[in-house]
């Protein structure tokens, strides 16, 4: 998705940092477009290795509050993530936060093989995106094992709490101060939509321990070759919180929830839990508007999409 943060880098640039990180040159360097936030290169080294660059936007950049130390996140959950053997997660190379050589944060990992699975969900049939989701829930039942005394971020002067309660309503704060911060006009008050978030609080309440959720687990970060998963991409928004806040969990992915669940090792969602997920995904629903204004997105089409899609999404919201 084109967007007015990205940070490129010409040639000499990435040169530069190749040499940085590996010792070596390059042969050749493409940029890759899916990303949403950040910029991102497929590089063939020297040596033949096909390594993955991500750089995150400059300093100077306007950003929403959950999304500052993104990459510093991101790269500590992945590290944390690949620990687990047979978790098809990325390698990270080398990590560079100085913004001495660039004027952005940025990294080098594995290239996943594949295609992402937003690509090819259209040309695939029912069983085998029922497969492919049974497989996402049992490693997502990976990442989630990982577990913390506390709730929240993963970075030490980001939000932490004993009570998911407090972090989650706290996140939603955030969203809604970043709204405002950059007058976007949203299709209901906000005064309203914290009213009708601070509703259901209790159902919070039955989260007592915090579990490593990578939250943005969507068919673009999950990359599949020959009918398996390939690859688990964009661990920057990972936190500290309730394993429900994953996304497969979410009315996005409904179709194939009885699979995932299965492969995750539950039988499906209890009444509570499913009432607890609408929270969740109007918290996404409510990014995916006020990011438009933070990202300049040139698409018009995907900004009515998101503003419809806030509509539906604080209508589920209201139906509890």
């Amino acid at each position: 998705m084109e967007n007015a943060n990205k940070y490129r880098l010409s040639d000499k640039e990435i040169g530069t940092i190749v040499r940085e990180a590996f010792g070596v040159s390059f042969r050749s360097a493409g940029e890759l477009t899916d990303g949403w936030a950040n910029m991102a290169y497929s590089i063939v080294l020297e040596d033949g290795r096909r390594v993955v660059l991500k750089i995150a936007p400059s300093a100077d950049k306007r950003v929403m509050r959950y999304e500052k130390n993104m990459m510093r996140t991101e790269v500590e959950a992945m590290r944390l993530a690949a620990a687990t053997p047979g978790l098809p997660v990325p390698r990270v190379y080398a990590y560079d936060a100085s913004c001495s050589i660039i004027g952005a944060e940025y990294f080098f990992m594995d290239f996943a093989e594949g295609t992402a699975m937003n690509k090819i969900r259209d040309s695939l049939s029912l069983d085998e995106r029922e497969a492919i989701a049974r497989e996402l829930g049992g490693y997502s039942r990976s990442i989630n094992a990982y577990k913390n005394s506390f709730f929240g971020s993963l970075q030490p002067e980001g939000r932490r709490k004993d009570n998911w309660a407090e972090v989650f309503e706290g996140m939603m704060e955030d969203v809604l101060a970043d709204g405002k911060d950059a007058s976007v006009e949203l299709p209901v008050s906000y005064a309203e939509i914290e009213k009708e978030v601070l509703r259901y609080g209790e159902l919070l309440v039955a989260v007592k321990e915090a579990s490593l959720v990578h939250w943005d687990l969507w068919d673009g970060n999950v990359f599949v070759h020959g009918g398996k998963i390939s690859g688990l991409i964009d661990f920057e928004r990972a936190f500290w919180g309730d394993p429900l806040s994953e996304f497969y969990f979410g009315r996005f992915a409904q179709n194939t929830l009885g699979a995932f669940c299965e492969g995750y090792g539950i039988n499906g969602l209890t009444e509570s839990e499913r009432r607890r997920r609408v929270l969740y995904d109007f918290y996404l629903d409510l990014i995916m508007v006020i990011e438009c204004t933070y990202r300049n997105y040139e698409s018009k089409d995907h900004i009515k999409w998101a503003y419809g899609n806030f509509v539906e999404g604080y209508k589920h919201l209201q139906s509890l």
